[in-house]
């Protein structure tokens, strides 16, 4: 497990725990909330999947998949793989929970070896290691901060060194906190949100473009957020917003250089994020404004990475944006 020497991700999640305990300490008491009658689930997929209402929870920053009810889905098992990514090598940040694990999961399970880049959470990036090794191909544990670029330069150096070679980057670390007010959002947090999610994206693409050849692929993680915002995640929506924007761009820099650039932009997604975001309550109803009345699972999200970083899938796609938010 490599770690960062000059800036230690321990601190990083620290500062994020912080920054929670403000906004918590922020939140009214809430009246309890009568329990609401379940409606029906749309279940499409090949076995079924959680619904509200959820145990209520409240998650520590950053989040640990290991403690959230229920466990998240993310290996599906009738996900057959046909070596659509046959031998190539992936980077895939926030890749120790969540989408970002799934992703890891389905990309190995087509053929890859994957990078798992983590802040501090190395219980589930072991665990994500273990899914990878599961599906017969390599994996690597790299923690450290994606807002510094020195990291994200030495994830990339230590990917190509320990598999020969970088074909796809997952941008897909994050870090979301609500306000109620723009008066509440402090610079600390306003900061942490822009630092993860914009300049850590644009520092792991930088890096990873120098060592991508002809034929490359890079998967952005946007969201819902981006393109309809949300008024409690005004710095969030921000930055969503302004990944779509990096994607759009940078697909045209790139595609002289056969480099693909794409996003998926999911909508709620049982993951540590939103339980490690939300106050209680709301965790216990995540997903039910949906048109399916219930939030995704990663294992339903992480096919369509697959599919934009496959190139017998998407060769001609580029630039693009796709929205997987549960009907509209």
């Amino acid at each position: 497990m490599a770690r960062d020497a000059n800036r230690k991700p321990d601190a990083t999640a620290a500062r994020q725990r912080t920054i929670q305990k403000q906004v918590d300490a922020k939140e009214r008491p809430q009246a309890k909330d009568k329990a609401k009658p379940a409606e029906k689930a749309m279940q499409a997929g090949a076995r079924l999947y959680p619904f509200p209402p959820f145990p209520r929870q409240h998650l520590p920053k950053p989040g640990a998949e290991a403690a959230l009810d229920p466990a998240p889905m993310y290996d599906n098992p009738h996900y057959k793989g046909s070596e659509k990514l046959k031998d190539q090598v992936a980077i895939v940040t926030g890749g120790d929970s969540g989408i970002g694990r799934s992703v890891a999961v389905f990309f190995a399970r087509e053929g890859a070896d994957v990078a798992i880049v983590y802040l501090s959470e190395d219980r589930d990036a072991e665990e994500t290691m273990r899914a990878v090794e599961k599906e017969g191909r390599k994996a690597i544990l790299i923690a450290g901060d994606v807002s510094d670029p020195a990291f994200c330069k030495s994830a990339v150096a230590q990917t190509v060194k320990a598999f020969g070679k970088l074909d796809i980057l997952v941008n897909n670390a994050a870090f979301q906190e609500h306000t109620k007010a723009i008066e509440e959002l402090t610079d600390e947090h306003f900061d942490m949100t822009l630092k993860t999610n914009l300049y850590g994206y644009f520092y792991m693409a930088r890096a990873a473009v120098a060592a991508m050849k002809d034929g490359g692929a890079i998967v952005n993680t946007g969201s819902i957020t981006g393109i309809d915002g949300s008024k409690e995640l005004l710095d969030y929506s921000m930055t969503k917003g302004g990944i779509h924007a990096f994607t759009r761009a940078l697909s045209g820099q790139l595609a002289p250089r056969g480099i693909r650039v794409n996003a998926v932009a999911p909508g709620p997604v049982w993951t540590p994020l939103n339980p490690a975001e939300k106050p209680p309550e709301q965790v216990a109803q995540f997903g039910a404004k949906t048109v399916m009345k219930r939030p995704a699972q990663p294992e339903e999200i992480a096919p369509a990475y697959v599919f934009l970083a496959a190139p017998c899938c998407s060769s001609y796609i580029t630039g693009e944006v796709l929205p997987i938010i549960g009907g509209y």
